[in-house]
């Protein structure tokens, strides 16, 4: 097809203008840009030389703009038959990744061998890395970006965000341990080694307060690196009155002399909080 800046400008081309779909040039490009994901070419965000996180944009286009051009069938699986425009992911064993059934994984995300799923699902997008344990009843919505050795517990929600295309996705670090439920959205981002305790809900706008001082210190839709964090409220004033809201807390940082498969527990148990 050519180049990712001949890629990019058709898939540009198209997001302004939809009658363009049809050209077949179009329909190659932007199946090209789904299958560059698949493999783990091109990805939604990645980090820049600085270490920055940057998205890229046109690239959750052409996965939006995919969906038009692609047609329902019916597919079956032993007893199960679904209806959808998405196929899912084949060849596992060619990838070395492990798929406990009845996991699903659409075409479109990428999976990294070694990767395990647990009875679970992964959207398209979605980039999944080396070493990570997806548990079961756990989702990894559209778009989001999971590291390495990265544990996401039993029912555990991870976001999907496809529209707006300047919407952020989530991203979790390397060596990440999400405990069972908690709930990661609207492009929350989890640093590198970081422990989330059991229902832990982190969003775009969710107030996170580091405890672990003699001062409080707000973050806000970012869990620093190595952080312990634990469900907790905070104070706010309405028109009725003062309420207790939802919050997480940073209540110490995970220790360097911690095994990195040790268990969430033990990452508690350290910084003296029991859950």
């Amino acid at each position: 097809m050519g180049n990712i800046s001949d890629l990019q400008t058709l898939v540009e081309s198209a997001w302004e203008d939809r009658s363009k779909l049809q050209q077949p040039l179009i329909k190659e490009a932007i199946a090209e840009v789904v299958k560059e994901v698949d493999e783990g070419k091109l990805r939604i965000a990645e980090r820049n030389t600085a270490g920055e996180w940057i998205v890229n944009y046109w690239v959750k286009k052409a996965i939006i703009l995919y969906f038009p051009t692609q047609q329902m069938h019916v597919s079956e699986n032993g007893i199960f038959e679904y209806h959808d425009k998405m196929h899912l992911k084949k060849g596992y064993a060619k990838l070395g990744v492990r798929v406990v059934p009845p996991a699903v994984a659409r075409y479109g995300s990428y999976l990294a061998p070694g990767v395990i799923l647990m009875p679970s699902y992964v959207n398209i997008g979605a980039y999944i890395d080396t070493g990570s344990m997806i548990d079961t009843w756990a989702t990894v919505g559209s778009c989001a970006q999971i590291g390495k050795n990265v544990h996401v517990s039993g029912g555990v929600g991870i976001g999907g965000v496809l529209e707006p295309p300047q919407a952020a996705p989530v991203i979790v670090e390397d060596e990440v341990f999400l405990g069972s439920r908690c709930i990661v959205v609207e492009g929350a981002r989890i640093g590198t080694r970081a422990v989330l305790g059991a229902n832990v809900v982190i969003t775009g706008s969710s107030k996170i307060i580091d405890v672990s001082g003699d001062t409080a210190i707000e973050y806000t839709g970012f869990i620093p690196p190595d952080s312990v964090v634990i469900p907790g409220t905070t104070n706010k004033k309405f028109p009725s009155g003062s309420y207790q809201v939802p919050c997480a807390l940073i209540i110490g940082k995970r220790k360097p002399s911690t095994d990195l498969k040790t268990s969430l527990n033990q990452a508690l148990r350290e910084n003296n909080v029991i859950v």
